[in-house]
């Protein structure tokens, strides 16, 4: 199984919540979750607007108080039936979707200011260490009307991480960001997901983000739970209710194992298979995360040369299911120890007659493999 897939049975958090806003009131409970979540890595709170990420985010930060429930994290507990940890006894760092910086301070000051209220001693090396990691040293005098919305996210993420929480919580931290800036941001959240060894509980409703960062998952549809686990375990079931997004797809991770300098392009081995897609300059046997869109994916019963796609991949049918559009269908397909989802109509699922046990090709264009 693929680093993307490996389940990490270390389970840092444990949740057992009911919130709504009057204990009067049961009829408008808005969340009902029981979970058990990794102890390290990127975990995505992803569902609609209104299913309860940010309530259950603002549960584990103690800015709302269940009626009901047990929390739980590093074995330390934080709610129970006899005691609740107010948030600011509970050693954790939150970012919001503002940046909510102190204006009449550098950017330093406000990473100082925290630093400051911190319980532990924060070291110099370990300062050091978080302001190289945001790429945000040249900056550190600039006063916040200075900066632009991602550099200011940069500091707010500093100013969390530096006091050493035990789990960083992210409430769509680049929901305000347009494009650009999120193009800007997401690089330091993946040298962030490599370089800080804790939880680190993500919510956002944007499947690009996710499936960029996550990875593990967890689904929310009217405050309750309705998938959690492995990224590529959660995103290739078909039966969920985004599977037939234009944006829905899997990720896949493997290695490099051939720069093609002609043509420009990597192959990335993945199991006994390989593909090819856009070289990125990553060096030969790093390890390479991409995305396959369902839509971009297409079954034939056997390989053909004469084609532009250079990506044809053995695959197994697992599973046929219904789109939400009445024209498509899902089709679940294992790629060794990974799962792809092909969106084709019906009328091709007919047509090669698809059923579950049946070895096909799974034909990729290069330029349609997300990075």
């Amino acid at each position: 199984m693929s680093a993307v897939n490996q389940a990490n049975t270390n389970y840092g958090i444990k949740a057992h919540l009911k919130f709504s806003p009057q204990k009067s009131l049961q009829d408008l409970l808005i969340l009902d979750v029981e979970v058990q979540l990794p102890g390290k890595g990127i975990i995505a709170v992803f569902g609609d607007s209104g299913s309860g990420k940010t309530t259950f985010l603002r549960c584990l930060a103690g800015l709302e108080r269940p009626q009901q429930g047990e929390l739980i994290v590093n074995n330390s507990v934080w709610q129970s039936a006899k005691q609740f940890t107010p948030t600011h006894k509970r050693p954790l760092g939150y970012v919001f979707q503002e940046a909510s910086l102190f204006p009449h301070l550098s950017a330093r000051q406000n990473i100082v200011y925290a630093i400051k209220r911190a319980e532990g001693e924060v070291s110099e090396e370990f300062y050091q260490h978080v302001i190289g990691i945001l790429g945000i040293a040249e900056i550190l005098d600039r006063y916040p009307d200075q900066l632009s919305g991602g550099e200011r996210q940069r500091v707010a993420i500093a100013r969390a991480l530096v006091v050493k929480p035990e789990i960083l919580l992210m409430d769509e931290p680049l929901a305000s960001l347009d494009h650009a800036r999120k193009q800007e941001v997401l690089p330091y959240l993946e040298r962030l997901h490599k370089s800080i060894d804790i939880p680190i509980v993500y919510v956002s409703h944007s499947m690009d983000e996710i499936m960029r960062l996550a990875d593990y998952a967890l689904v929310l549809q009217q405050g309750k739970v309705i998938a959690q686990g492995d990224l590529n375990d959660v995103f290739s079931r078909i039966d969920l209710p985004y599977s037939g997004q234009d944006e829905a797809g899997t990720v896949v991770e493997g290695q490099v194992a051939e720069r093609d300098d002609n043509w420009h392009l990597s192959r990335i081995a993945l199991s006994n298979q390989s593909m090819w897609l856009r070289d990125q300059g990553d060096d030969i046997g790093q390890s390479v995360r991409v995305r396959i869109l369902a839509r971009d994916v297409s079954i034939v019963l056997s390989v053909h040369d004469d084609s532009s796609i250079l990506n044809r991949l053995q695959v197994t049918v697992v599973e046929v299911g219904v789109d939400t559009d009445e024209a498509l269908a899902l089709v679940k397909l294992a790629l060794g120890d990974d799962f792809i989802v092909a969106r084709l109509t019906h009328k091709s699922v007919a047509h090669l007659q698809l059923s579950p046990g049946m070895i096909v090709w799974a034909q990729i264009k290069s330029a349609a493999i997300v990075r």
